[in-house]
């Protein structure tokens, strides 16, 4: 899926990783912007020598405390540009080992009111939907991981077999 349009000039280039995470109940876990007013999934930038796997387990760490083990499938991706940022987000499904409760939140988004909710993924979506971002930063977050939301959900339906995501 791609946001946004690409224009002529010079980008600053970036790779980031999702994760959709699913607790031992089924529900997942999304990031309530309070100040910006959307809802968005664990992620974030990868780093200079990490790859996919590290960077999804160090973004879920940071933002919701938990450690998670990650599919090795990239479920879906997106590619955008906005302002002078092309980005391509990697989204993979995770799963809860253990829930530390302790997350590592830069001043930024603490200030920004950053904080986490379990729910069913069909309320995650409804959320995400319903959201009115108050930037131009949160529509197309809100856009792209709307649209991983919606590739997990499908993903589950029957007859899926929730397993297929690990392979």
């Amino acid at each position: 899926k791609a946001i946004g349009v690409k224009e002529d000039h010079q980008y600053t280039e970036r790779q980031a990783v999702r994760t959709i995470v699913m607790s031992i109940t089924g529900d997942i876990a999304i990031i309530h912007v309070k100040k910006e007013i959307y809802y968005k999934l664990p992620g974030g930038g990868i780093e200079a020598g990490e790859n996919h796997q590290v960077a999804g387990r160090r973004e879920t760490m940071e933002e919701i405390g938990c450690r998670v083990k990650m599919s090795k499938r990239c479920l879906a991706i997106v590619e955008e540009w906005r302002n002078d940022l092309h980005q391509i987000s990697y989204c993979y499904v995770t799963h809860v080992l253990e829930d530390t409760g302790a997350t590592s939140l830069t001043q930024e988004e603490i200030d920004e009111g950053l904080e986490h909710r379990w729910v069913h993924v069909n309320a995650a979506i409804k959320l995400m939907k319903e959201a009115k971002p108050a930037s131009i930063l949160g529509s197309p977050i809100k856009e792209r991981d709307l649209y991983f939301g919606e590739k997990f959900a499908a993903a589950l339906e029957p007859p899926a077999d929730p397993h297929h995501l690990w392979r």
